[in-house]
């Protein structure tokens, strides 16, 4: 695999330039106007390069439930996900097929699946994922996500008594599926690692996240999970520890530099002082936490406490689409109205590096991923200029992360595997996924499940709502 792109515009501390790239064996090999063409020759002309993105938080099988539930918070939202008809094997291969068009279409070569398993069939469901990934080529990190508490144990209690119905599967059974994906399923030279990755706090027991723990240390995996995406999530984490999640995270070990963490809505500044000491990463999922209600998340106080923050899309059913260049724009310029210093503002060149090397340092890759340098993966995408949603020329990073661009990519490359060209996936066809998702789906309206209507009046209640 050996290929050089000419004449590329790339950005340069403050201003862009027209370099050659070349390419061998899957990395970057020499950047420089005017260098002799080593292998195919790409016409660049046109064009901007930019390491492609990481989506770093998303739920592949949500696809099936998008534009289907009704306007809710997170902890009723979620009755309604669980109330839809189960998944199959053949539905989770789809929508880890489209979750991966969708993100290479909107600049992203790296997918982190917070997989929902299928019960029964676990490993079933994390080896179908990672065959979709493969077929398609994108760079995949997939974390199956789990639990050992039910549903209900994910909303304070308040005054109340409750008991909340034991989790079906034990502990340790779960813990033994993930060990077992690990062993034959984690190929990070292959471009698919599983991570470690209970859901959080709210649905998981100390011993499986400390299981968890043992298992990142044993086989050097990373670590995900969500963590107070909502003010509920605080309410219990006192209820549950007596302190706040963050610090129990950092008593029992999970927190490091290997640890991402979805949504962090509602952390203290002492909260952000321990996320910046353990080099945790937050991911910034502004679409869901927008359209659920969930709350905006402190991103400029992150990054002046020096935490790593990079972007993610959630799930298909939360957000409802995997467009990643739309989460960059809102997850920048959202924070605009919460901040009035304007030097604080986040930039489009400073959304552009937390969606590249902000992702690849919260998966331990900052050496190996997210920026055009000599001796790094070829992980690229090229973006049409000439495209009109990129039109006039002025600034062309600027116009990728503060316009609204569409069918912009043209080419995107994986470990220098070329799978967009001409801005469509060589690797698959698209059309028969199109084809097959439509069959697989029905129409429907949003309706309330009778699961939301159990736990809306109790949910009101320990939120103050009645």
């Amino acid at each position: 695999m050996k290929f050089t792109i000419q004449n590329v515009l790339i950005p340069t501390d403050n201003a862009y330039a027209f370099v050659d790239v070349q390419i061998v064996d899957g990395k970057i090999a020499a950047i420089a106007p005017n260098l002799d063409v080593i292998g195919t020759a790409i016409n660049g002309t046109h064009q901007l390069l930019l390491p492609g993105f990481i989506n770093a938080h998303t739920h592949s099988s949500e696809m099936w439930q998008r534009g289907a539930i009704p306007p809710l918070p997170l902890e009723l939202w979620l009755a309604e996900l669980y109330d839809f008809t189960p998944l199959d094997l053949e539905k989770v291969y789809l929508s880890a097929l489209g979750t991966a068009v969708e993100t290479l279409l909107s600049g992203g070569t790296s997918v982190v699946d917070h997989l929902v398993l299928i019960p029964g069939q676990e490993f079933e469901t994390i080896a179908t994922a990672t065959r979709a990934y493969q077929e398609v080529g994108i760079r995949a990190f997939i974390a199956p996500l789990i639990q050992d508490e039910s549903l209900t144990a994910g909303i304070p209690s308040g005054e109340a008594q409750q008991t909340h119905e034991p989790y079906f599967r034990p502990t340790q059974a779960t813990l033994d599926i993930i060990e077992a994906a690990v062993k034959q399923l984690h190929r990070p030279d292959e471009g698919v690692s599983i991570l470690v990755a209970p859901t959080g706090i709210q649905l998981c027991s100390d011993a499986l996240f400390t299981g968890c723990i043992e298992l990142s240390d044993r086989y050097n995996l990373c670590r995900h999970s969500h963590l107070l995406e909502t003010k509920a999530q605080e309410k219990l984490a006192q209820e549950k520890y007596g302190c706040s999640a963050v610090e129990h995270l950092k008593r029992i070990g999970y927190l490091s530099d290997r640890t991402s963490l979805a949504h962090c809505v509602w952390l203290s500044d002492a909260d952000i002082a321990i996320l910046a000491e353990t080099q945790s990463t937050v991911v910034h999922n502004p679409l869901s936490n927008l359209r659920l209600g969930s709350g905006v998340a402190p991103i400029l106080k992150y990054r002046q406490a020096g935490v790593n923050v990079t972007f993610g899309c959630d799930g298909a059913s939360s957000n409802d689409s995997q467009d990643l260049l739309e989460a960059i724009k809102i997850g920048s310029i959202l924070h605009n109205i919460t901040d009035l210093d304007y030097q604080h503002w986040i930039t489009p060149r400073q959304a552009v590096t937390m969606a590249s090397l902000g992702g690849a340092k919260g998966l331990n890759l900052k050496d190996q991923l997210g920026t055009l340098s000599v001796g790094k993966q070829a992980d690229l995408v090229l973006y049409d200029l000439t495209n009109l949603s990129l039109l006039p020329r002025t600034d062309p990073i600027s116009l990728l992360v503060l316009g609204r661009p569409t069918n912009v990519v043209s080419s995107a490359w994986v470990n220098g595997k070329q799978i967009v060209a001409d801005g469509k996936v060589t690797t698959i066809n698209v059309d028969d996924l199109r084809q097959e998702i439509f069959k697989h789906s029905q129409w429907h309206s949003q309706r309330q499940s009778p699961t939301v209507a159990q736990l809306a009046a109790h949910y009101r209640t320990v939120m103050g709502l009645s």
